[in-house]
C-alpha cells in the first residue's frame, strides 16, 4: 500500500471554494484502534460550519483540516487489542477536530469502540448517513426522557436529523407533531408524524402554528430547525427542549433546554449498532439524496447550502 492517500481539505476558512483534494500520509492505527478505507462519508451542515470558520485557534490545529463526521467503508488495518478485522464492512463516527481530521480522507482512524458493522441489506452510502445524526437523536431523545404517550414536537421535520427524530420518536412510543412545508407534507407523513402543522421562516409562525395543534405547547421538543430561543413558545410549561447547535439559554417557563453534544458519543459504535437494528426492522429510514464523488466536495456543499436537500449528499471514494 502507498503510504499517502487522498482527502478533502480546507486551508484557510471560507465558501465551499475552499475545499481541495490535498495529500497526506496514511495513518496508522495505534492500540485500540482501527483504520477504515472510506467508501462514502455524509456531508452534514456541521461540515460547512466547519468549512467556513475552521477549528478553534486555542485547538491548535495545523491545515489542512478535513471536514466530515460519519463514514462507512471496510476495516483495512487494526491496532492491538481489537476485535475487528481487515475486511469487515463499517460504519463510523469521528470528530475533524483532531490533528488526523474528519471522515473526507480515504483512510480514517478511529477508536475501535466507534465503529459498527454494516448490514448486508444496508449500502455503504446508506450506512454513512446513520451515525452522527441518528446518535444526536437518539441522545436527544434519552436526556429528554419523555414518559411513553408524551408529544414530541419537531422542527425541520422534512430533513436528516428531523426524520430520524419523527421516527425514533415513534419507537420511544412518543406521539410525535411535525413541521414542514406543503411541498414535503406526504414526506413527513410518510415517516410516520401524527400532526403536520405548516413550517414558516417567521418564528412567530411557526410557534403558532404548534400551539394550534397543541394549546399547551409539546411536552419536548427536538429543534433540528435550530429556532433556538424561538423555539421555547413550542414547549409546554415545564417542558424540554433539545436543541442541536450548542445554544443553551437563557430559559423561560421551567423549560429545560438540553443542548445535545455529538462529542459527547464519538465512542457509541454500540448506539450505530442499535439504530442498524431498527433500520433493519424497518422502523428507521436512511435517504440518500445523492451521492457526489469526493472531489467534487465543493459541488456538495453548495447544493446543501442552496437548500432543498432530503436526505443527505454522501461524497464517495
Amino acid at each position: 500500500m502507498t503510504t499517502t492517500m487522498h482527502a478533502i481539505g480546507v486551508r484557510s476558512p471560507g465558501g465551499p471554494e475552499a475545499l481541495e483534494t490535498v495529500e497526506l500520509p496514511v495513518p496508522e492505527p495505534g492500540p485500540g484502534e482501527v483504520r477504515i478505507r472510506t467508501t462514502a462519508a455524509a456531508v452534514n451542515p456541521t461540515d460547512t460550519v466547519f468549512r467556513q470558520v475552521g477549528p478553534a485557534a486555542d485547538e491548535g490545529l495545523a491545515p489542512p483540516w478535513i471536514p466530515g463526521m460519519e463514514l462507512a467503508g471496510v476495516v483495512d488495518a487494526a491496532g492491538q487489542g481489537v476485535a475487528w478485522e481487515p475486511g469487515q464492512r463499517v460504519m463510523a463516527i469521528v470528530t475533524p477536530r483532531r490533528a488526523q481530521g474528519g471522515s473526507y480522507a480515504e483512510r480514517v482512524v478511529v477508536a475501535a469502540d466507534a465503529v459498527a458493522a454494516v448490514p448486508d441489506a444496508i449500502s455503504d452510502a446508506e450506512a454513512a448517513t446513520l451515525p452522527m445524526n441518528g446518535l444526536t437523536v437518539a441522545s436527544a431523545l434519552h436526556h429528554m426522557a419523555l414518559a411513553p404517550g408524551a408529544t414530541l414536537g419537531v422542527t425541520g421535520a422534512a430533513g436528516a436529523v428531523g426524520g430520524y427524530a419523527i421516527q425514533l420518536g415513534k419507537v420511544a412510543g412518543l406521539r410525535v407533531v411535525a413541521d414542514t412545508s406543503e411541498r414535503d407534507h406526504d414526506l413527513v407523513t410518510r415517516l410516520g408524524a401524527d400532526v403536520v402543522v405548516p413550517s414558516s421562516r417567521d418564528a412567530a409562525a411557526e410557534v403558532a402554528a404548534f400551539r394550534d395543534a397543541v394549546p399547551d405547547g409539546v411536552d419536548g421538543l427536538i429543534d433540528a430547525a435550530v429556532l433556538d430561543a424561538a423555539a421555547l413558545g413550542i414547549v409546554c410549561d415545564g417542558g424540554v427542549l433539545a436543541t442541536v447547535r450548542f445554544w443553551s439559554g437563557p430559559s423561560e417557563r421551567g423549560v429545560r433546554v438540553h443542548p445535545v453534544k455529538v462529542r459527547d458519543h464519538l465512542r457509541d459504535g454500540a448506539g450505530i449498532a442499535r439504530l442498524a437494528e431498527l433500520v433493519l426492522a424497518g422502523q428507521l429510514t436512511l435517504r440518500v439524496a445523492d451521492t457526489v464523488p469526493a472531489e467534487r466536495a465543493a459541488e456538495a456543499h453548495r447544493r446543501l447550502e442552496a437548500g432543498g436537500v432530503r436526505g443527505r449528499l454522501v461524497l464517495t471514494f
